[in-house]
């Protein structure tokens, strides 16, 4: 089969942005996933289609030679190969595309507006734990630093008088005597044009393919009670607002020994009161007086983790700022570190006692260089 344009796939023009790729590679994918259309063969195709033609105009490298080459540029031995992926590119590569990019941030809850998803296992469907989302809290030491936090999680755990399986205790499962245990139920019907098959769930117990006829009391047939759990997470160096971590397995369990969902961590930063973030650089603000300003001084400044002592030379402007290399927040999954920068300000006095205002009238008349008219350039000289 001859393999379409990949601009053409996703409907952009072939100069589109990065984020611009994303987006309507997004909106395709969300109305083609599977998970949206259920043994619909023609969504799925197209949903591999987008998501092939995806993966190779968001690497800057790929889209390049494809642009160049064609199909064959990002295929390998020819077109029919992808990127590396020696049989093609089949829907597990393309729901991992997804994923990654779209599937991490809050899971299917948030893109389908529901918590929980199924999949067929053995002809049977089970029933996935909903994705959950914590937010933690950092300080700009712990962000600079990186830290293990501990946190509690109200979750559905599986239930312990019955161990997961929603069956009252010394009682079991039964396979289910509408479907046989497959989950599906099949209706043959003939017409003119032959015989067809038509397959659904059963209806009798959901496409489990088992029935529970003495329900545990404890879960009411579910599995799964609402509990507590502890969780450990160890955040890296350099995270920011907005960036988070999955861990697989650790959201709510699915019933009835459903595999348990997701547990998203996203990450929020406490405002500092002494510095500000610039991407991975700091700022922060140190008053100083006049007369440290005009005669020079070496002074006491801080750091993210600790003090450090910087030398202000004769003459200094306010608002002049020193860089102090390396003194910021690591890079994250990079190598390299931040800088510092340090903001001089002059501070004025607010009143002036026993003879300072004095002083400062002397000093008015004596001193020969004067302030400069207004401009754009005021500290150049």
């Amino acid at each position: 089969m001859v393999k379409r344009d990949y601009y053409e796939v996703l409907g952009v023009s072939r100069d589109a942005s990065a984020d611009e790729i994303k987006k309507t590679y997004r909106k395709l994918a969300l109305k083609f996933h599977p998970d949206k259309n259920p043994g619909n063969k023609e969504a799925e195709e197209k949903f591999k289609e987008v998501s092939e033609a995806y993966e190779v105009l968001r690497d800057g490298e790929k889209r390049a030679r494809y642009d160049q080459f064609g199909h064959a540029g990002v295929g390998g031995a020819g077109a029919e190969g992808f990127g590396g992926f020696a049989g093609g590119f089949d829907l597990s590569d393309a729901l991992r595309a997804f994923m990654r990019d779209f599937g991490g941030f809050g899971g299917f809850e948030d893109i389908f507006g529901r918590g929980m998803s199924s999949r067929r296992r053995g002809g049977r469907t089970v029933i996935r734990g909903n994705n959950l989302q914590v937010r933690i809290q950092l300080t700009l030491k712990e962000i600079a630093l990186g830290v293990t936090k501990k946190i509690k999680v109200t979750k559905f755990v599986p239930c312990p008088k019955c161990g997961g399986s929603g069956a009252k205790g010394g009682s079991s499962r039964q396979t289910c005597p509408n479907c046989g245990g497959t989950g599906e139920t099949r209706r043959v019907s003939r017409s003119l044009f032959g015989q067809f098959v038509n397959v659904t769930t059963c209806p009798a117990c959901g496409g489990e393919g088992a029935i529970i006829k003495n329900p545990c009391p404890a879960c009411s047939g579910e599995g799964r009670v609402k509990g507590k759990s502890g969780v450990e997470v160890t955040i890296p160096e350099g995270v920011a607002t907005g960036n988070y971590i999955t861990l697989e397995g650790q959201g709510d369990a699915g019933p009835r020994g459903g595999p348990s969902g997701d547990l998203v961590i996203i990450i929020e930063e406490y405002e500092d009161e002494i510095f500000e973030r610039h991407g991975y650089d700091v700022l922060c603000d140190v008053p100083v007086s006049f007369s440290q300003l005009a005669l020079g001084a070496r002074i006491e400044i801080p750091t993210i983790d600790g003090k450090a002592s910087l030398k202000v030379p004769a003459g200094t402007h306010s608002h002049k700022v020193f860089r102090l290399k390396g003194k910021g927040i690591p890079r994250l999954h990079s190598y390299g570190t931040g800088d510092q920068l340090v903001r001089l300000v002059a501070w004025t006095p607010r009143k002036l006692v026993d003879g300072e205002r004095k002083i400062f009238e002397e000093l008015e008349k004596t001193v020969k260089d004067k302030p400069p008219p207004p401009g754009k350039k005021v500290y150049s000289g």
